[in-house]
């Protein structure tokens, strides 16, 4: 029987020449790095791309924000091109476009929806007080047709 002490067994070869081989022992390796998780086997042999500086953003005056409204909208109104072509001539992105135009209405308009707001909401007063008139003379209406109905079916 084999001693238990041996850490593993010895494989012995045995040639078509009767000769005895004994394989030679295997080279050990070195342990692999580690990958990052952003990379695929085929991005690790390749060289990481350059970045491009990032471009410094620009910051533009009130002023400066309301002009380019003003130019954008009379551009896309006089019907010499669309919005799009009218914000890439001002030199901006759309979105830009869409926060300065949001962030700019309150300011020029403020009165205006304050004025309409009250409006609208005497209008609401006034037609609930019509609707309240109008329920209250078919109410009266009403009673007065099911008491005749009453009278001429003999239930009262």
């Amino acid at each position: 029987m084999a001693d238990e002490s041996e850490t593993g067994p010895i494989a012995v070869m045995a040639d078509t020449d009767g000769e005895v081989k004994i394989p030679a022992p295997k080279k050990e390796r070195s342990p692999r790095g580690q990958k990052t998780a952003a990379q695929s086997p085929h991005e690790a042999t390749q060289a990481p791309a350059p970045k491009a500086p990032a471009a410094k953003p620009r910051k533009h005056t009130d002023k400066e924000k309301i002009e380019k409204l003003k130019l954008i909208e009379m551009q896309a109104s006089g019907g010499s091109g669309t919005l799009k072509d009218a914000i890439k001539k001002a030199g901006i992105s759309e979105q830009t476009y869409y926060l300065w135009k949001r962030a700019a209405k309150p300011v020029q308009q403020p009165e205006q929806k304050s004025v309409a707001a009250v409006d609208a909401f005497e209008d609401l007063v006034q037609l609930e007080e019509e609707n309240l008139k109008l329920r209250k003379a078919l109410a009266a209406k009403l009673r007065t047709e099911n008491a005749e109905l009453r009278k001429r079916l003999g239930l009262d």
